[in-house]
């Protein structure tokens, strides 16, 4: 069974950083392009930033980029969001999201990496909540 357990979330004034850890299990991490995004009240789901393997090139969302980083841990199965210097349009229900080779269509890095639809597994999601 697959799964994708993030936590990290929470309440943190303006300026502030969270760090985000999405665990995974049921399929071969090392091998998977992973990528977190959020979805804001009444906004659609939007990609935040993306870790590709297999060189794990990474990929942020304008709006993200400069102030959050993609990371991962192979030996823990774990992907990360180090947000810094949030905003209060940082607010959002924050998914980490796989895209599990063999599984669907390969799509390949660069403008995709962020596109929705290549993304086989989600997590639940977990609020991320900044005070102006």
């Amino acid at each position: 069974e697959v799964r994708l357990v993030e936590s990290g979330g929470g309440l943190v004034q303006a300026g502030g950083s969270l760090r985000l850890s999405c665990v995974a299990s049921g399929f071969t991490f090392e091998d998977s392009d992973m990528a977190w995004f959020r979805q804001a009240p009444g906004e659609e789901r939007e990609g935040v930033s993306a870790i590709l393997s297999p060189d794990y090139a990474t990929y942020y969302s304008h709006a993200v980029k400069g102030r959050f980083t993609i990371s991962r841990d192979n030996a823990k199965n774990t992907v990360y969001l180090q947000m810094n210097n949030l905003k209060p349009e940082d607010a959002a229900v924050y998914y980490c999201a796989a895209d599990v080779p063999f599984v669907g269509p390969y799509y390949g890095g660069g403008r995709v990496a962020l596109l929705e639809d290549r993304y086989n597994y989600w997590g639940q999601g977990i609020q991320v909540t900044v005070s102006s």
